[in-house]
C-alpha cells in the first residue's frame, strides 16, 4: 500500500500564521482558507476589513488548487486563452490565487486567499506555503 504525506495541525498553524503574517506586512485585508487534498477546510480566517464575500472566493479557490492538483491560475489562463468551454468543469474557481501544498511530490492540500489583486493573494498563499517545513 502507497503511503503520503498529510498536514498536521501544527502545519496547518504554521501556514496560517506566515500568510496572515504576509498579508498583515502589505496592509492586504483578505481571507485565508487552508484546506486538505480532498477540498475540505482546515483553516479559515477573514481579517478585519475583508469584504464578505471573499470567504466563499478564497474557499473556492483553495478548493480548486488541492482538486485540481495546480495552481487555479493555470485554469484562468486557460479560459483567458479562448478556451470558454472549460468554465463548465466541476471545479469552482477559475482565478488565480488557489495554490497547491505539494510535499515529496504529493498534493497535501491548498491555500486559497482572496481579496486583493489576484498576483498578491498567489504571494500570500505562497508565504504561507513557505513556512511549512517540508519533510
Amino acid at each position: 500500500m502507497r503511503t503520503k504525506p498529510v498536514l498536521t495541525d501544527e502545519d496547518v498553524s504554521k501556514m496560517a500564521a506566515a500568510a496572515h503574517a504576509h498579508a498583515a506586512t502589505n496592509h492586504w485585508t483578505v481571507t485565508i482558507a487552508i484546506l486538505d487534498d480532498g477540498g475540505h477546510l482546515l483553516h479559515l480566517h477573514r481579517m478585519d476589513g475583508a469584504a464578505p464575500g471573499t470567504v466563499d472566493m478564497a474557499t473556492a479557490k483553495g478548493r480548486t488548487a488541492a482538486l485540481g492538483r495546480r495552481e487555479t491560475k493555470v485554469y484562468e489562463d486557460i479560459i483567458k486563452q479562448g478556451r470558454i468551454a472549460f468554465l463548465s468543469a466541476p471545479l469552482a474557481a477559475f482565478v488565480e490565487g488557489g495554490v497547491p501544498i505539494v510535499v515529496e511530490g504529493e498534493t497535501v492540500g491548498a491555500i486559497g486567499v482572496s481579496g486583493v489583486k489576484s498576483e498578491q493573494d498567489t504571494a500570500i498563499a505562497r508565504a504561507g506555503i513557505a513556512a511549512l517545513e517540508l519533510r
